[in-house]
């Protein structure tokens, strides 16, 4: 009966999904119209900006602009390519919107294929000649976690585990990153940029995700050992349960990316899971749909609280995730005061 009622409404939720495609689809005409207006007023912001001396650096996804701009600060001209409150996985840009990352000095990327819907531009970029910094295979990335993510165990063509790309969740990982960022601006931009005041800033922003780490660890510490368990819209918190000692029961689409479908036989095996468990709440990213989150939190015997987060996005002034540090901070909160009432 379950799995009767999971798969309705999973067949209703895509059909839902295919029907919101064709729509967007129909609107395509007037944002090309819009686009070709914007570009005579691009133009004459270049223009403006063509007197400005500093390396332009290029970053795909906004939490790493974030911490982009708090290492660098006016040494460069950030271009943060990607959004607030939008899905790392599925956004994507015009050919117009992409022409300012062809004429960066650096780009900046998470790497591990999560900017799925920038992936052409990236390699683009890279192949007229734009350095490129990854952060996620420099800071010793897991691999997924075989018992959420399907097909995680399975080894790729370089007989190498799948590696997870949401290192950003973890504090002490992303310490690392504004050093690397430092390091690989300094190697294109030379004397144009303040080595000096640069390492210094990277190495008080490093300190500051330090203690950000100390700080969610004890906001934490409120979560009974029995209560650790984590479900997710899509696995999204395996450096996170790893760093704080939690257990990723499952996720709604099993994957390490939003673009994949559950089944039917996914969602009721989540559902038991769940129960079995006891868990008190998923996990939604706001960046992503909740439809199933929602769906399965009402089938389950038992109360479940869909919880709305901002994992893979920043979000806009009053969020309370206006930063990285803000967002890890929030997030802490939310998921403490989840799985202890």
């Amino acid at each position: 009966m379950r799995r009767a009622l999971l798969l309705t409404v999973l067949g209703a939720l895509l059909l839902l999904a295919a029907a919101c495609a064709e729509e967007a689809g129909t609107d395509d005409a007037d944002a090309e119209a819009e686009e070709a207006a914007a570009e005579a007023d691009d133009e004459s912001d270049d223009e403006a900006a063509g007197d400005d001396e500093r390396p332009r650096v290029a970053v795909a996804f906004n939490i790493l602009a974030d911490v982009a701009e708090e290492t660098f600060g006016d040494e460069v001209e950030l271009i943060d390519i990607m959004p607030r409150g939008v899905d790392p996985h599925s956004y994507e840009i015009s050919a117009s919107e992409a022409e300012p990352v062809y004429d960066a000095d650096l780009l900046i990327a998470n790497g591990l294929d999560h900017e799925e819907g920038l992936a052409t531009v990236i390699r683009t970029a890279e192949q007229e000649g734009v350095p490129l910094l990854e952060i996620a295979p420099k800071v010793d990335p897991l691999p997924y976690d075989e018992d959420v993510v399907d097909g995680a165990g399975e080894a790729d063509e370089d007989d190498e585990p799948t590696l997870d790309p949401h290192f950003f969740t973890d504090p002490v990982r992303m310490a690392e990153a504004p050093e690397l960022m430092v390091d690989a601006l300094v190697d294109v931009a030379g004397d144009r940029v303040d080595e000096e005041a640069l390492r210094a800033s990277a190495e008080a922003y490093a300190g500051e995700l330090e203690d950000l780490h100390d700080e969610v660890e004890e906001t934490l510490e409120a979560v009974p050992d029995d209560r650790r368990a984590l479900v997710t819209n899509h696995s999204v918190f395996n450096y996170f349960a790893d760093r704080y000692g939690f257990e990723e029961i499952g996720a709604v689409v099993p994957s390490g990316t939003t673009l994949a479908s559950p089944s039917a036989a996914d969602l009721e095996d989540l559902a038991n899971a769940i129960e079995d468990a006891g868990v008190p709440a998923i996990f939604a990213d706001i960046g992503s749909p909740d439809d199933l989150a929602n769906a399965l939190a009402e089938e389950v015997d038992l109360e479940v609280e869909v919880v709305a987060l901002y994992t893979e996005t920043l979000g806009e002034e009053g969020s309370g995730s206006e930063t990285y540090v803000e967002m890890q901070r929030t997030n802490a909160e939310e998921i403490a005061e989840a799985l202890t009432d």
